[in-house]
């Protein structure tokens, strides 16, 4: 009994020392709460739309807020650009955590595992936020941004408005989906 005891314990111990570690800057994988929209990835083409909008350069420090599949950070990355995805998935955090590696801008990119409505999770640093939410997540959101944001922080949507109480500066259409920019006054 003794025997079979020592070998458990000494195969949870190969185990535990062979699991990979939380990257640096997330959080253990677990679920913090259910994700409020299901991802959908946002086009190439649209991408490359939103961060011509808030016309993303090097000195800029992107946050993409839902990042799903670090398709944005990564292209902002390229730009020469800083950039940080949040999402509250474990699972698209696994997934943007994977394609930022295999882009090979580590260096520039930080994804983190978090809320992006705790106001824990911070924000404040970005010059532009990107946001591929529904309208009503945009509006749950919009105080946070206009009150945590510093002023000339541009926010792009992807479809979605911030509601009429913020009318937006701009609209293009790169792919079949509407971008829409404002700047934090």
């Amino acid at each position: 009994m003794r025997t079979q005891l020592l070998v458990a314990i000494a195969a949870t111990a190969v185990v535990a020392s062979i699991a990979p570690a939380p990257l640096a800057g997330q959080q253990a994988q677990q679920q913090l709460r259910k994700p409020d929209v299901i991802f959908v990835a946002t086009q190439d083409i649209t991408v490359q739309g939103m961060l011509d909008l808030a016309g993303v350069g090097p000195n800029d420090v992107v946050y993409d807020l839902g990042c799903g599949d670090g398709k944005i950070v990564i292209a902002a990355a390229k730009r020469g650009a800083r950039a940080v995805g949040i999402d509250i998935d474990p699972q698209r955090v696994k997934e943007a955590t994977a394609n930022v590696r295999a882009a090979g801008v580590e260096d520039k990119v930080t994804i983190i595992h978090g809320d992006i409505f705790d106001p824990a999770t911070k924000i404040n640093d970005a010059t532009v936020v990107t946001l591929y939410l529904l309208q009503p997540l945009n509006e749950k959101l919009k105080p946070r941004l206009q009150k945590e944001l510093r002023p000339g922080t541009r926010v792009v949507s992807n479809t979605f408005t911030m509601g009429d109480d913020w009318p937006y500066e701009k609209m293009v259409q790169p792919g079949y989906q509407p971008v829409y920019l404002w700047t934090i006054k």
